[in-house]
């Protein structure tokens, strides 16, 4: 099938779904990449794989990468491959917008090549007592991008709990979101080892 086609069959396919309210039911990753090629879309990721022997209770600054949990030598091929994969696959992509952690950073320049450091995607608790906490990250996943492209948030698993609900995204996993003037919906999730099958 060609491109433009799969993106057409993806689309009418999510439609459908929308139609029936069949809130539960998601695109798979082949459908969401059809789907992302028209553009119009975010990409929430979670950070690539990291150092869980680490923690970040000794963090001084955002800068200073020592006192964080960091990405492992996988999770720096885990973005790499992220990112070659998008490529291959012709997403379009628009702004790319980070939490300031050294993880998340390194993660999005490691796939994408470029980060715009942002407190609005920054980590935090995943019941926060401030039922404001994420509120600027809800504002962003609702934002539809430039027309043709899809905008990328690389941030952490608590705040996108937070607002989505369960399951955790793993490490590297990536949820693709649709923005709206309600809010936005999750309408699909797409693991590591799913990019490079999602032809």
């Amino acid at each position: 099938m060609k491109p433009t086609l799969r993106a057409l069959a993806a689309t009418c396919a999510l439609a459908a779904l929308t139609h029936w309210g069949i809130a539960s039911a998601q695109a798979t990753p082949a459908e969401a990449v059809g789907l992302l090629r028209g553009g119009g879309y975010v990409l929430y990721f979670r950070h690539a794989a990291t150092d869980f022997g680490k923690n970040d209770a000794q963090m001084t600054s955002f800068e200073d990468c020592s006192t964080q949990r960091n990405l492992t030598d996988r999770g720096r091929d885990d973005a790499r491959a992220i990112g070659a994969a998008i490529r291959a696959l012709r997403i379009p992509i628009g702004q790319v917008r980070a939490s300031p952690y050294c993880r998340t950073v390194e993660t999005a320049m490691l796939a994408f090549g470029r980060a715009e450091k942002t407190q609005a995607v920054r980590g935090g608790p995943a019941q926060p007592d401030n039922p404001e906490r994420y509120a600027a990250l809800r504002q962003l996943l609702a934002q539809r991008p430039a027309m043709g492209v899809n905008d990328v948030v690389v941030s952490h698993g608590n705040p996108f709990v937070a607002l989505a609900g369960p399951p955790y995204l793993a490490e590297g996993e990536a949820a693709i979101v649709a923005p709206g003037n309600d809010g936005f919906r999750v309408v699909a999730r797409i693991k590591v080892d799913e990019w490079a099958a999602a032809q």
